[in-house]
């Protein structure tokens, strides 16, 4: 009886102690995984449709993820702030889209001394600032490749019929120039390479102006209505590094009798995000085209490597994705979008 009695307690024992194991795991023990969602900004256009994507995720996968956003308002210290407060929290995984790029050895460090896994995105860091952790990785574009895109739909427009772009047959395609942030490696590399790929496809150009606007459609407005006062019809293209300041540049040209669906008085606008709102004014002709920043598809690969992530797996196990060259960073391509 006593053998039998000793035979009971061990097979309890061992009872126990698996079941405490797999209570100190992870997802895969159908614990549902709780994600600190750290935004720059709300009302960003591209971000908050990321976010929307997530929703829609969370709303598909009530049992397995619970997503809480945080507004970093534009503000580092605001982040950082919600950052504090997460890493204190009974928290899985957090997803970082940085205020200031500039902030990530802080900010890792933070989340690195937690235990936390982070998966940054959007807005890229150093590289060596990720690869310092080896539960942090980058989800975000090439930003090089969108303003390749760019160009590319200006040399387009203009081979398929430059006097519809170069009204004053000079044969020099005269631009002005919505940049979004000042140091922004998004902006700087769309800013260059919308210009280059022009260059490097025979077409000459001269920047009239350039004027960095946040990425706000208001500041973009402001600065195209002082542009079509000084310049007027010496303008014949905006190029826009983000589709909120393209529809502030397209509000000051339509206010002033452009881009309303007269040919001869239309001068072409592109933009990067190929929101819904450039959609439509694409579809309209009062825009001629976007690079799609695919949020849905930004969204799905947050969720799927942050989910590897937080059980304790390889970012990309089991995924349809790749690093690139870096070995910390996965890329979700652009498409041009026109009419």
């Amino acid at each position: 009886m006593k053998k039998i009695k000793k035979l009971l307690t061990m097979a309890m024992a061992t009872i126990m102690v698996t079941a405490s194991l797999v209570g100190c795991g992870n997802s895969s023990a159908g614990d549902k995984v709780k994600v600190g969602v750290l935004l720059y900004k709300f009302d960003d256009t591209y971000i908050s449709t990321v976010r929307q994507s997530l929703e829609k995720i969370q709303s598909e996968n009530p049992d397995k993820v619970e997503f809480t956003f945080y507004d970093g308002k534009g503000d580092q210290a605001t982040q950082n702030d919600s950052i504090d407060t997460l890493i204190q929290k009974d928290v899985d995984l957090l997803l970082v889209n940085l205020v200031d790029t500039g902030a990530a050895p802080t900010v890792i460090d933070k989340i690195k001394a937690a235990e936390k896994p982070v998966v940054l995105f959007n807005r890229e860091p150093a590289t060596d600032s990720i690869k310092a952790y080896d539960k942090a990785i980058f989800v975000g574009t090439n930003a090089k490749e969108a303003g390749v895109m760019q160009g590319k739909i200006l040399t387009d427009f203009w081979n398929k019929d430059s006097k519809a772009i170069d009204k004053n047959g000079d044969g020099v395609l005269q631009y002005v120039m919505l940049k979004g942030e000042p140091d922004n490696p998004e902006a700087v590399a769309r800013t260059e390479y919308s210009v280059s790929t022009l260059n490097d496809n025979g077409i000459k150009t001269e920047e009239l102006a350039l004027q960095v606007c946040n990425w706000q459609n208001d500041l973009a407005q402001n600065a195209t209505e002082a542009w079509l006062s000084r310049f007027g019809d010496k303008i014949e293209a905006v190029i826009a590094n983000n589709d909120g300041m393209a529809q502030g540049a397209i509000a000051a040209l339509q206010a002033q009798g452009y881009n309303n669906g007269d040919d001869a008085k239309t001068i072409p606008v592109v933009g990067v995000d190929a929101t819904s709102a450039a959609q439509d004014l694409i579809g309209k002709g009062f825009m001629l085209g976007s690079v799609l920043q695919d949020a849905e598809g930004m969204a799905k690969a947050l969720y799927e490597t942050g989910m590897n992530l937080a059980d304790g797996k390889g970012a990309i196990d089991g995924t349809s994705y790749k690093f690139d060259d870096t070995g910390v960073s996965v890329r979700i391509p652009y498409q041009e979008y026109t009419k």
